[in-house]
Order: structure tokens, then C-alpha cells, then sequence
């Protein structure tokens, strides 16, 4: 008999818990209420608010709205968006985590206060670092992975931060490089500020993975936090598989297969893992597996 386990530790985090709340709030009330971007990089959960009335829209939309509620999502946005929604009247309702949100502060702060390297170890274009680099007036340093940390200028100070998603071993190996070459005149200061919920996802859905025949990975394929996790899956269990929804499943994935984990990203909701095992289980009964 086919076990199926789905990972208690998976599944939306606060920050998103909080923006998809906050939306359906609004929604039940029946007001028009719009989105500043996906409001959860999953396209079963953004359909399933757009069928409930959320709009979403991207910036050159926002410009030519006035006088509407507009949502900002967990990842933040930079000081333009509250100005620009000021401008033509929008009421922002403000989903930003608090972990992003304490982070934009401690990166504002340092750019109104120093002269230095303000470096984020982030991706480029991700909406959470627009809206880092956005509290520098765009003049932070964005490096993508510990390749990149070369390009730095060893002679000046430098103050690192993070991505609140990022790898925190990747982080450590940048701090660590850093501060073999930074000069001895030059200062240099790291920020731990990744996210300890998404961060300890990560040696959790090892085990997870470590002990399930076949792991079904859930995540919508934008997502970031989803591709880091999965590439764990990946590394500790070759035999793991991203589907973006149940009807990705290929039967031939569950032949001879005893035990299947079923886990996802910090922006996989907890319906979704569930309709896979659901799915699963039809396959099974479908072609007597």
C-alpha cells in the first residue's frame, strides 16, 4: 500500500499568510481591490483570488490608477510606490512582512547615515530586492550568488545585507571572503537578515526528502524560495520531482514507488499539496499501480 506524507513544515509563510488575508478581507466586503504584482508566486492560489475579484496590475498600471485600494504584496515595494499612490489618491493596503519591512528601514538608515558599498546578496529584479536597492535611491550593490562578490571594491567600506530568502550558507561563504580581502583601512559590517522561517526550511525538507522514495516538490516555477528548496529535494533525493499542479504528475513517477513526500515553497499553499495527494491516489486506483 502506497504511503503518502504530505510536510507539515511546508506551505505559505507569516508574510504571505498575512497579504493573502489581508485580500480576502478586503474581497468579502465586495470592494474592487487591485494587486501591485502576483500577490504569491503560485498561479493556483493567484487564480483562485482572481476569481474572487483581485485584480492584478504591474506598475505602468498603477500610474494611471486614481482614487482605488491597492494591495502591496509580502516582498515590499521602494519609497516611489507610496509616493506615486499619495500622488493620485490610492489607499495602500500595506502587506509588507515585517522581517522585509525591518529590513528596508536597517538598509535606509545606513544609506542616509554612511559612504560606503551598501551590498545586497539578492536576485536582480526580485520585488523584494527592487524594493531594497529602492531605499538607497538605486545605488546599492546587488550580487546574485558568491561569484559575484569579486566585483566588489575591497578598498571601501562595505556593509552587507540579504535577501530575507536567500541561502544562509552562501551568505557565510560571502562574509567569509569578504573579510579575507577587504583592507585593513576599509570597514566592513554583515546584517544577518534572512528570514529564520525560511531558513530553517531547509535542513527540515532534507530529512524530509531524505526519508520518501519519490518527493513531489509543489511550487510555482517564479518563485525563488521554491527553486532553493527544490534543489535541496534534488541534492538529498535524485528521484523528486517540480510540479506546478496536480495534473503534472506522470503515472510512470509512482511505479514500484512504497512511499511519496509531498512538500512545497513558502508560497505553495496547503490546498494545492493536497489536491497532488488526491491526485495521486486516482493515478494509482486509474492504472492499478
Amino acid at each position: 500500500m502506497l504511503q503518502i506524507e504530505i510536510d507539515n513544515g511546508s506551505g505559505f509563510c507569516f508574510g504571505v499568510t498575512t497579504a493573502i488575508k489581508k485580500a480576502e478581507e478586503e474581497l468579502a466586503q465586495g470592494q474592487t481591490l487591485y494587486c501591485l504584482g502576483d500577490i504569491v508566486h503560485n498561479g493556483m492560489e493567484c487564480g483562485r483570488l482572481r476569481e474572487m475579484g483581485l485584480i492584478t496590475i504591474n506598475h505602468d498600471d498603477l500610474r494611471e490608477l486614481h482614487d482605488v485600494k491597492v494591495l502591496l504584496r509580502a516582498h515590499g515595494e521602494p519609497p516611489e510606490t507610496y509616493e506615486l499612490a499619495r500622488r493620485n489618491n490610492i489607499e495602500i493596503i500595506d502587506a509588507t512582512c515585517p522581517v522585509v519591512l525591518q529590513l528596508q528601514k536597517r538598509i535606509k538608515t545606513q544609506y542616509e547615515t554612511g559612504d560606503g558599498q551598501i551590498v545586497i546578496f539578492g536576485k536582480k529584479g526580485h520585488a523584494e530586492v527592487l524594493g531594497l536597492v529602492g531605499q538607497t535611491q538605486s545605488t546599492a550593490i546587488v550580487i546574485e550568488s558568491f561569484d559575484e562578490v569579486t566585483t566588489l571594491d575591497f578598498t571601501r567600506d562595505i556593509y552587507l545585507y540579504s535577501q530575507t530568502t536567500k541561502s544562509l550558507d552562501e551568505f557565510h561563504r560571502i562574509i567569509d571572503y569578504i573579510q579575507s580581502h577587504i583592507s585593513p583601512e576599509a570597514t566592513f559590517k554583515s546584517f544577518d537578515t534572512i528570514c529564520r522561517s525560511v531558513a530553517n526550511r531547509m535542513p527540515n525538507i532534507s530529512q524530509f526528502a531524505a526519508k520518501h522514495d519519490l518527493i513531489l516538490f509543489v511550487c510555482g516555477r517564479k518563485s525563488s524560495n521554491g527553486k532553493v528548496l527544490f534543489n535541496e529535494c534534488l541534492r538529498v533525493n535524485p528521484n523528486s520531482h517540480l510540479v506546478e499542479d496536480p495534473q503534472e504528475i506522470q503515472p510512470e513517477w509512482l511505479e514500484g514507488i512504497q512511499t511519496v513526500g509531498i512538500c512545497g515553497a513558502t508560497s505553495t499553499p496547503r490546498w494545492l499539496m493536497e489536491q497532488c495527494r488526491d491526485a495521486i491516489l486516482t493515478t494509482i486506483n486509474t492504472f492499478n499501480l
